[in-house]
């Protein structure tokens, strides 16, 4: 953990080596396999690296700092070779060895299912079913998803209408979304664009937004200090649709999401994946550590208005503060922040 923060700071990159001796601990009664792949560790690894148990009797973790290029395979080979030649066959053969660099190699950040919990075991401990603000969590999105979708059951009856009124296509909108630890899930809107539109707009302008460190406005470039998280005036949205955006009706679907565990009422809005192409290696805690919501500290005290450091800045103040307490006061703030429809685009 402490290793992952340092390397979220300097964006110096570590590889963690992972050696899987459980089967071999069965048999070494007296311990002389861990001796001989103790000794060939020591041996080869820097004084600089950290080594010791990554899974208390079954696996053994090695951290090498700062690893560039093809080091990585070097040093696995390097490894191999030596446990190759002092190890008796069947034990070599049931020593597992595994890499894993940091930060994630792919574009996205992440592999298609998600970040490597290798990485996280801090974060899978903390959110762990068992853990009694966790089940109190789930307990307020479940009630609190129950009786919205009670509430705007007439809402999900007449928006629709309005929306095959108004252009043609489908009712909602659903896209692939990242959650927590980087899972991907299907979003769901109602829909608030026309069908068949280019999205490379709204990919150039999330470039933009994060990599130069500023916002700009499509439909007004030359106002610097309007800075704002959504497109304002985008030509992809229907009538209704800037309606229904203004006011955030376009978000109901997401309780639904909610009932189904891929959202929480209260957290960081779920990124499209093509965004993590443009992160920073800081920025990727606030799809890591809790799940997605439908509101946020973002939504009450910035919505659009702020840029995107600032909005992560927020999720992880969220991330770091989070109670039931907290959700609630940020659930009965949004109301407010919605009507008022400041920062709404």
């Amino acid at each position: 953990m402490l290793e992952r923060k340092r390397t979220e700071r300097s964006k110096k990159p570590f590889l963690l080596m992972l050696l899987d001796i459980g089967k071999v601990l069965m048999d070494d009664r007296a311990n002389e396999v861990l001796k001989k792949v103790s000794h060939v560790l020591f041996s080869v690894t820097r004084e600089t690296d950290i080594k010791g148990w990554f899974r208390n009797g079954s696996v053994i973790g090695v951290i090498f700092t700062e690893i560039k290029g093809l080091e990585d395979r070097l040093l696995k080979k390097k490894i191999v070779t030596h446990l190759s030649t002092i190890l008796n066959h069947t034990q070599f053969k049931d020593i597992e060895i595994t890499t894993h660099y940091f930060p994630e190699a792919s574009d996205d950040g992440m592999s298609g299912n998600g970040h490597d919990m290798n990485f996280y075991p801090d974060l899978l401990k903390r959110n762990s079913s068992g853990n009694p603000s966790q089940f109190l969590k789930r307990a307020l999105d479940i009630l609190g998803g129950v009786t919205a979708l009670l509430v705007f059951s007439p809402v999900f009856l007449i928006i629709p209408l309005l929306i095959k009124l108004s252009s043609k296509g489908p009712v909602l909108f659903t896209q692939e979304r990242v959650g927590q630890y980087g899972k991907r899930f299907t979003f769901l809107k109602f829909r608030s664009m026309y069908t068949d539109c280019d999205h490379k707009i709204h990919k150039e302008y999330v470039r933009n937004l994060i990599c130069e460190k500023k916002s700009f406005d499509a439909g007004n470039a030359g106002d610097t200090q309007n800075q704002i998280y959504k497109i304002k005036d985008d030509p992809r949205v229907t009538s209704i649709g800037s309606f229904l955006r203004k006011t955030s009706l376009d978000e109901l679907p997401q309780f639904i999401n909610v009932m189904k565990g891929e959202m929480s009422l209260v957290g960081p809005r779920p990124p499209i994946p093509y965004e993590l192409e443009n992160y920073d290696i800081w920025h990727r805690r606030r799809i890591l550590e809790v799940r997605p919501g439908i509101t946020g500290l973002w939504q009450v005290n910035g919505r659009s208005r702020t840029s995107f450091d600032e909005m992560v800045r927020l999720d992880v103040r969220y991330i770091k503060e989070r109670s039931l307490w907290l959700d609630i006061k940020i659930l009965l703030q949004t109301p407010l922040a919605v009507f008022s429809g400041k920062g709404a685009y």
